[in-house]
């Protein structure tokens, strides 16, 4: 990890004493959502999980400036629906209303506790996969016993705020995602393969909005979709920093929406 921002406190370091101690009505649990599905023949399985730790670990850090939030980072949430991916081995995909369900009963969970917040970090957009979380995030507003944080990146104010090509939605394995592994996990980087791919920029956002169920039919046989040969570790701590400032965001306008419709 090339990044010089430290590692925030995680959940599952703690003992119940520790968490006892706590003012849970200032803790914000912060829930890293990956995936287990093919990254190309470059990146590892778990890349949309390294991103979203990225992520939290970087929103952590803002939050906890001036003792606003107390931040705990969860366990990582590494199975998830990823039907576009199925057909690569290694692939791992469970059912969308599994994720709905287990997202719904932490946050239930949580709030048995007092903790005020749950702040979801995904950057895996599989699109029954961000389905799954949506329904869970109505879900747990509904019942209103938490606040919930989740800023979808693939819709605006979000998305205009990443890389020309996270925006182009040619970004699986491609620039984007490749140059946060090499600021997170370098040493899972296969870089003989990674620097002789070519650029493909088929699109997997058209693909998703012409009806299309996979990698392959979306036009990538290799499961990847950009450019991992233009990946750098620099744009990856800038775009860290980006993706961690918008999760900080969010949870700043989830508490202030929490208090306006407070008894």
């Amino acid at each position: 990890m090339l990044t010089s921002t430290p590692m925030p406190p995680q959940w599952s370091e703690q003992t119940w004493r520790d968490l006892a101690a706590l003012d849970r009505s200032r803790t914000v649990a912060l829930l890293p959502i990956g995936a287990v599905e093919a990254h190309g023949p470059h990146l590892p399985l778990n890349t949309d999980g390294l991103i979203a730790e990225g992520m939290v670990r970087e929103a952590a850090q803002r939050l906890s400036e001036g003792g606003r939030w107390r931040p705990l980072v969860l366990p990582t949430l590494d199975y998830t629906p990823a039907g576009f991916a199925a057909n690569f081995p290694g692939t791992i995909s469970i059912r969308p209303h599994v994720l709905t369900e287990l997202i719904t009963d932490i946050a239930r969970s949580l709030a048995d506790q007092g903790v005020g917040m749950i702040a979801i970090a995904s950057a895996h957009f599989d699109p029954a996969n961000l389905e799954a979380i949506l329904r869970a995030v109505r879900e747990i507003e509904r019942e209103g016993r938490i606040a919930i944080a989740f800023p979808n990146l693939t819709r605006k104010p979000w998305a205009s705020r990443l890389t020309d090509e996270f925006k182009s939605g040619a970004c699986h394995a491609g620039q984007y995602e490749g140059s946060v592994v090499l600021a997170e996990r370098p040493d899972l980087v296969r870089e003989d393969r990674r620097r002789t791919l070519p650029a493909n920029p088929k699109s997997l956002s058209t693909a998703i909005r012409d009806g299309l169920a996979s990698f392959e039919e979306a036009g990538g046989p290799e499961a990847y979709f950009g450019d991992p040969a233009a990946a750098t570790a620099a744009e990856g701590i800038e775009t860290l920093r980006t993706l961690g400032a918008i999760l900080e965001e969010a949870v700043m306008e989830a508490s202030e929406k929490k208090m306006e419709t407070a008894p």
